[in-house]
């Protein structure tokens, strides 16, 4: 059995899924751009940090703990994946 994704729910609606760092990063720049709000909400409340934990991301929960907004995630994330020498996921650009 696999490990659960992650699952960006707004007003109990899944609006992102991700079942890897790479996808974490991927749904999150985009929803940075179309719910902004839904992924201020699950840093805030740890939600994506106890994520990280569960699937073996330690280190990068610890990183992310210390992130204040969207952006500050995304940067952490971005370099995780450098450090780990996997690509960052596609960008998302609003059309």
């Amino acid at each position: 059995m696999g490990k659960e994704p992650f699952y960006f729910k707004s007003y109990e609606k899944v609006v992102g899924v991700a079942h890897d760092v790479r996808e974490l990063l991927r749904e999150t720049r985009r929803l940075s751009v179309e719910d902004r709000a839904c992924v201020e909400y699950h840093l805030r409340e740890g939600h994506i940090t106890q994520w990280l934990e569960y699937s073996g991301e330690r280190e990068l929960a610890r990183e992310l703990k210390d992130a204040k907004d969207v952006d500050s995630a995304i940067r952490i994330l971005e370099a995780h994946l450098l450090v780990a020498n996997l690509p960052p996921a596609t960008s998302y650009i609003s059309r």
